[in-house]
């Protein structure tokens, strides 16, 4: 009965803490949306203290649905929901400011359903699937030779259609200029977004460390490749949730990785704002204000201009009728001259796709194909599945999810958690 009590107690203490944690992290969202709007106007960022009341409603109503992630066990799809959940939090804010001519009502309504869609079988589907095949251990040390072998000739590959070594800042300048054959691209993604962090996760849970630091090496060797910040600062992110997960349990690890990084661009924009821009830039904008502005320019756009009924798939664009001449990231650079915009899948499979009304059944199968990988990590060790995809969050705020699932390999990282020992950590 006193076991019982501790542990009753245990589940309460995090429950308050998680809770708390939550409720600080919207508080911090929305002050770093508000002070974005200081120097992004020209990417529509606004801020108008008159509307702050509806804004502020808004965030609170949907913070509600925050509390999913206070009783929702770790997964991946706890990690990719709260990511995706932050990104529909911008978007109400943002959506209270917007200067675009569209129902927003009906847009913001749409996206908090779509978000609760999303999230009801990312985070709820976690029962585990039985594996009909396991590595043995030879085999698991000849595979992560084999990705780290991959990745080394991939790169060598690559540098042969691309290698400059440019500062961060000018990479936009000579982003659209490289090119690289089909297969290359679909490799350099797979390999930079699972191959390596899967590596890397099984290397750290074997205590491998020195294998562990020459997958976070070969990640290095994709920036000047790729000139993306997502290979350039992968082993920082990697190293952090390692740490993280370390010191805390996975929930709050996933909450943590987003919210040191966020908070630290608030705190340091208030008090040194002329140094902290570039970081501001480069955090807070990237990761968390622009996926939730796209949702606002997808709603501008498809109010004006037909659905695409998922014809910007390539599988189906030849049985599909499609009114886009050119990619939809394309399309969107061309109206709003902000450069090549992808979203994510709420906006794209959702908004662009089947418009506002229908967005929250898409939203939901999409949630079920996430509810996959939760599936196939069932039974994993928790910082395995929290660091091998923890590159993928991010991309689901800024990428379909049919692209997430071929281009970036995330198929394949469920088939290579499906194979994974459970014993692959000593602790197990």
């Amino acid at each position: 009965m006193a076991s019982a009590g501790i542990l009753t107690d245990r589940k309460l203490r995090q429950r308050i803490g998680l809770a708390s944690l939550v409720g600080f992290f919207i508080v911090v969202c929305c002050l770093s949306f508000a002070l974005g709007s200081r120097d992004y106007s020209m990417a529509y960022i606004f801020y108008d203290a008159a509307r702050l009341p509806y804004a502020v409603a808004a965030v609170a109503a949907f913070a509600v649905v925050g509390l999913i992630f206070v009783f929702a066990r770790f997964s991946f799809g706890y990690l990719v929901g709260f990511y995706c959940y932050t990104m529909i939090l911008g978007y109400l804010w943002l959506n209270s400011f917007s200067p675009f001519n569209y129902d927003h009502r009906l847009a913001g309504a749409s996206a908090a359903i779509s978000a609760v869609a999303f999230l009801l079988p990312a985070l709820l589907i976690t029962s585990p699937v039985r594996q009909i095949y396991t590595l043995s251990e030879k085999a698991m040390q000849r595979l992560l030779r084999s990705i780290l072998l991959f990745a080394a000739a991939i790169a060598v590959i690559g540098s042969v259609y691309n290698f400059r070594l440019i500062a961060v800042t000018e990479i936009y300048a000579y982003r659209e200029q490289l090119y690289f054959p089909t297969i290359v691209n679909y490799a350099t993604a797979a390999t930079m977004t699972v191959l390596l962090p899967y590596a890397f996760a099984c290397y750290v849970a074997r205590k491998s460390y020195w294998w562990a630091g020459a997958a976070l090496l070969l990640s290095v060797c994709f920036y000047p490749i790729t000139l993306t910040k997502v290979a350039l600062f992968m082993p920082a992110w990697l190293v952090m949730l390692v740490v993280l997960g370390k010191i805390f349990e996975a929930r709050m690890a996933t909450i943590l990785s987003l919210l040191l990084p966020v908070l630290a661009g608030v705190i340091l924009f208030v008090s040194v704002h002329d140094i902290s821009y570039r970081y501001f830039n480069i955090v807070n904008m990237r990761m968390i204000i622009a996926p939730s502005s796209a949702m606002d320019f997808y709603n501008e756009y498809f109010t004006r201009n037909g659905l695409t009924h998922f014809c910007q798939i390539w599988i189906l664009k030849p049985f599909i009728s499609c009114s886009l001449e050119v990619p939809l990231s394309v399309e969107m650079a061309n109206n709003y001259g902000l450069g090549n915009m992808n979203a994510s899948l709420f906006a794209t499979e959702g908004i662009a796709s089947v418009g506002l009304w229908f967005a929250p059944v898409s939203a939901f199968f999409c949630g079920l194909v996430v509810a996959i990988g939760n599936r196939a990590s069932a039974g994993l060790p928790e910082n395995l599945v929290l660091v091998s995809s923890g590159i993928l969050p991010q991309i689901f705020m800024n990428v379909p999810l049919t692209v997430i699932l071929l281009t970036h390999g995330t198929a394949l990282l469920f088939v290579l958690w499906y194979v994974t020992p459970r014993t692959i950590s000593p602790e197990k």
